[in-house]
């Protein structure tokens, strides 16, 4: 039996194949051997690059889809947040660590409702550059998390991105925040008009 898939389907099979791959990197986080972390880090590569690409070929060329637009943001968060929780078990994120691990989680609970609340009133939340830059050192950080039982250097380089990450991730939370705010207390201030005119 053939399948035929055409080009305007291949960006929505890289984001659907890299949800689909991440029970497989925890899967392999919690093998007590050494070589299935480095088999875990080649597949978060994998995944890091077809997070790349699948973005990349739809703007390339020009194809959108409601499965691409719905899932290639909440991959990303899925995978982020899985791997957050997955350290803290094994105990990569100790004690004050957990601490970064709640803010980034917190800020990505905060910013896909608040895209949410303005999808609903045609509002778009532009990504801004330091967001992106905090995307980049977290993905970095949790790849060295990875392998990081393997090395105190590369454990260390690991909770070194994981704070930056954290401390980036409440700035720009912040600053997602204020630029939403007058969408947010629109209706309160609506009333606070009628009241007013009463």
């Amino acid at each position: 039996m053939r399948i035929n898939i055409t080009k305007e389907q291949i960006p929505n099979i890289l984001t659907v194949s890299r949800v689909a791959l991440i029970p497989v990197l925890v899967i392999l986080l919690y093998i007590p051997f050494e070589i299935a972390s480095w088999i875990a880090l080649f597949l978060y590569i994998v995944i890091c690059v077809t997070d790349y690409l699948d973005g990349y070929l739809a703007r390339k060329w020009k194809v959108t889809s409601n499965i691409g637009t719905f899932l290639d943001p909440i991959a990303d968060k899925i995978l982020v947040a899985v791997l957050l929780i997955v350290f803290v078990d094994l105990e990569r994120l100790p004690g004050f660590w957990i601490l970064p691990v709640v803010i980034i989680l917190m800020r990505e609970f905060l910013i896909s409702g608040l895209r949410e609340f303005l999808g609903s009133k045609d509002v778009k939340v532009p990504v801004i550059f330091i967001a992106k830059l905090k995307t980049t050192i977290q993905m970095l950080a949790l790849g060295f998390l990875i392998v990081g039982h393997t090395s105190n250097n590369l454990l260390f380089i690991g909770w070194a991105g994981i704070l930056i990450a954290a401390a980036i991730t409440g700035y720009t939370g912040y600053i997602y925040l204020c630029a939403a705010w007058d969408y947010l207390t629109e209706k309160e201030k609506s009333e606070d008009k009628a009241l007013e005119d009463v």
